[in-house]
């Protein structure tokens, strides 16, 4: 079937929507602008999953699916526009694919019981769910990529990085500083020096910064970048000779799309990921079938298989695997939006739902609690060969340093309650 979708136009927005669909999953995306090289490949995922629950199952419990689809072009004020357009349709959980647009959001989906998935992404300390009851980002949270990167370099230097110097190069928005204060707290307990290299938005200027990094000669640099901003860094670091196997990119510094422009110089480029890579999973299968034959993919059906894409599966799954626990949960199978945030919290993905839906090994298992919505906390590196264009995992997943972690979250979880005047509720 075709997803429905909104447009988000110049001076209004319009809404297209199916009688035939009861489930919506509302999609903010951003098909434009400098970050559509990123935006483009995860909403195609996240579509194309929702195409296929529709027409392999029948949809969700017997519901089907409905994608709308707002193009946000990565601007928070675009996002929250998007928000108030669609969650009237009964939208059951939002994915902004943003932090400036999640920062912006939680106070609203808070208000509206209306529930959020920021998926390694938005706020970190919404991991504390006594707090933000309505905000969830498992799998893991950016202050987890943080210390699973440290943890690496350390393992890299053989157990010991005191007197090193290791570089952010970061994005200068929301997004690109929420690791600083992680970063900063491993440094006082490994005895490394941090090195902090912003970078404005959109990203393609960026001589200054690289320079700055061939003078300061740090050991490793960590990128916590987004769009073009990615590519620019990789090639600017290329055009300086720093050594590929040091550049560790965050999870949203890790595709194609990322490393592909800088040609062979891009060899052994590191990233942090979430998930496994490559198109060589069983729900292929099915997608070809009953999405790619039969001319459903969304976009130009040409990101199949892309680090990206398969996280745009992966937060659709998640969705679709919550709204199943809500709908058994409640009984019901036209579930609300209160419903899908039960389901959210009673979520659990174990190998078994991970086989069903064809992702064997995919992501680590997990389960979330009422108090943590942030779980597992795993990662695993990636590492780019440009010979053959593909990415490998070069580790197991890995759980990022809980005795600095958690304490982060506690702190700023609670200044948050106090700012908001919310009370931590129970938790059994």
């Amino acid at each position: 079937m075709k997803l429905g979708r909104i447009i988000l136009a110049a001076a209004a927005i319009a809404v297209a929507t199916p009688a035939a669909a009861d489930l919506v999953f509302p999609s903010l995306s951003y098909r434009t602008g400098p970050y559509a090289p990123n935006g483009i490949p995860f909403a195609d995922g996240y579509a194309d999953y929702f195409t296929l629950v529709n027409e392999r199952d029948g949809g969700i419990g017997g519901e089907k699916a409905r994608v709308l689809e707002c193009e946000t072009g990565y601007n928070t004020e675009k996002g929250v526009e998007c928000y108030e357009a669609t969650k009237g349709e009964g939208s059951l959980v939002y994915q902004p694919l943003s932090t400036g647009i999640t920062y912006q959001l939680i106070p609203k989906v808070t208000a509206d019981n209306i529930p959020l998935h920021t998926m390694g992404y938005g706020r970190t300390s919404a991991a504390n769910g006594k707090i933000f009851e309505w905000v969830f980002n498992y799998p893991g949270t950016y202050w987890d990529a943080a210390s699973i990167i440290v943890k690496h370099i350390i393992s890299e230097e053989g157990g010991d990085v005191s007197g090193k110097k290791i570089a952010l190069v970061y994005h200068n928005s929301a997004y690109g500083k929420e690791p600083i204060r992680t970063l900063e707290e491993l440094a006082k307990k490994h005895g490394y020096e941090l090195l902090l290299l912003p970078v404005d938005h959109p990203g393609q200027e960026q001589k200054g910064t690289w320079l700055q990094v061939r003078k300061e000669r740090p050991d490793y640099v960590v990128m916590w970048g987004w769009g073009v901003m990615n590519q620019v860094a990789i090639k600017e670091a290329a055009s300086i000779r720093f050594p590929m196997d040091k550049f560790i990119g965050v999870w949203w510094s890790a595709s194609e799309n990322d490393v592909l422009p800088a040609g062979d110089a891009a060899n052994g480029y590191k990233a942090i990921t979430m998930h496994g890579v490559g198109g060589d999973f069983p729900i292929y299968a099915d997608l070809k079938p009953h999405v790619y034959d039969k001319g459903l993919a969304a976009g130009a059906g040409d990101q199949t298989g892309t680090v990206l894409y398969n996280r745009g599966m992966q937060a659709a799954m998640l969705a679709v695997e919550a709204a199943k626990k809500a709908q058994e949960i409640h009984g019901v199978a036209d579930i609300t939006p209160a419903m899908m945030r039960d389901g959210m919290e009673a979520l659990e993905i174990t190998d078994a739902v991970l086989d069903a839906n064809g992702l064997p090994g995919f992501m680590p298992t997990f389960a979330v609690s009422c108090d943590n919505h942030g779980v597992p906390g795993l990662g695993a590196i990636q590492q780019w060969d440009a010979s053959t264009k593909t990415w490998s995992l070069i580790t197991d997943f890995v759980g990022a340093d809980r005795d600095v972690v958690d304490p982060l979250i506690a702190e700023d979880s609670g200044a948050y309650a106090a700012e908001a005047n919310i009370a931590e509720r129970a938790c059994n």
